[in-house]
C-alpha cells in the first residue's frame, strides 16, 4: 500500500495544474461543497465526494473519498482531479497542503457570513461548464436573503436559544452562520456575545438569559427530548429545523431561514 501511494505521488508530482476554466475532474471533500458544486452547474464534472454528500440525489452515486476520519489521499490521487473543493472547518489541513504541493488546485468554501455562500457560488463560476448557472444561483440566494430581511428584520426581537445537543449543552455565537440566519428573522440570539463560535453552556446560564423560544435541529423526537431536558424550569416554544439545511454552509441554508422566520412569526 505504501509503495503504491509513493508511486502515485511520483506520477502526480509532474502534473501541471490546469487553468481554472478547464476543470474536468472535480472532487468535493465535504457535503456543503458538494451542494455548492451542483448549484454552480458542476455536477457533471464531479468524480468523487465525501461521506454524507447526499444532495442532490445524484450525489449519492459518487465514490466517497473523505469522511470524519480523514481524506483517502491514495484514492484522491488515483482519480487525478484537476480541482478539489474543500472546507477548512471540516477537512484536515495537512493532506490538503500535500495535494496543493502536487499542483492540484484547491478551492476553499469557507463562508464566514451569509453572503459568503453567494460569493462561493460566484467564484465557482470560473470552474463550471455552466458559469451562468453559478451566477444565477448566487443572485437567487442574495434575493432570498434580501426578501427575508425586508419582511422580518424589523420585527420585535424575540430572545432565542440556539441549542445543539444536551450532553454537552452548547450553542452558537454571533460569529456563526446559524446565528446570522436567526438575525435575518429579526430574532435575538441570547448567546450572540460569546467569545467563541460554539460555546458550551450551562442550564443556569440559559435560565438566567430567559429565552422565549428554542431552536434545534431534528424532528418530533428531538423536540420531545428537549422539552424533557428543560422541564419544568423552562417551557417555551421549540422550533425544529432540518439538520442538513441549517448546519451546512450551502444554498439550502435559505430553506432553513425561510422555515425559521415563518415559524417565529407564528408564535404569539
Amino acid at each position: 500500500m505504501k509503495r503504491r501511494f509513493s508511486a502515485l505521488l511520483g506520477v502526480l508530482a509532474f502534473c501541471i495544474a490546469l487553468p481554472a476554466s478547464t476543470a474536468q475532474r472535480v472532487i468535493s471533500l465535504a457535503p456543503n461543497t458538494t451542494e455548492l458544486a451542483y448549484a454552480a452547474g458542476m455536477g457533471e464534472n464531479l468524480v468523487a465526494a465525501s461521506a454524507y454528500s447526499d444532495y442532490p440525489p445524484e450525489a449519492k452515486k459518487l465514490e466517497q473519498v473523505a469522511s470524519w476520519q480523514g481524506i483517502n489521499l491514495e484514492r484522491v490521487l488515483a482519480l487525478k482531479p484537476d480541482l478539489i473543493l474543500a472546507w477548512r472547518d471540516g477537512n484536515p489541513q495537512r493532506p490538503l497542503d500535500q495535494l496543493a504541493a502536487l499542483g492540484i488546485p484547491i478551492f476553499y468554501a469557507d463562508a464566514q457570513n451569509i453572503d459568503g455562500i453567494a460569493k462561493s457560488l460566484d467564484a465557482l463560476a470560473q470552474y463550471s461548464p455552466h458559469p451562468k448557472q453559478a451566477h444565477q444561483a448566487a443572485e437567487s440566494f442574495r434575493q432570498k436573503v434580501a426578501t427575508l430581511k425586508a419582511q422580518y428584520a424589523h420585527n420585535q426581537p424575540r430572545r432565542v436559544l440556539l441549542q445543539f445537543g444536551t450532553q454537552p449543552l452548547f450553542t452558537a455565537s454571533a460569529a456563526t452562520l446559524q446565528s446570522q440566519v436567526l438575525s435575518l428573522c429579526g430574532a435575538e440570539n441570547i448567546f450572540a456575545d460569546s467569545r467563541v463560535p460554539w460555546p458550551q453552556i450551562s442550564r443556569e446560564q440559559v435560565l438566567t438569559r430567559q429565552p422565549q423560544t428554542i431552536v434545534i435541529t431534528g424532528g418530533e423526537q428531538q423536540i420531545a427530548s428537549v422539552k424533557a431536558f428543560w422541564a419544568p424550569q423552562l417551557a417555551v416554544p421549540i422550533i425544529a429545523l432540518n439538520e442538513d439545511w441549517f448546519n451546512r454552509a450551502g444554498p439550502r441554508i435559505m430553506l432553513a431561514a425561510q422555515e425559521l422566520c415563518s415559524q417565529l412569526a407564528e408564535i404569539k
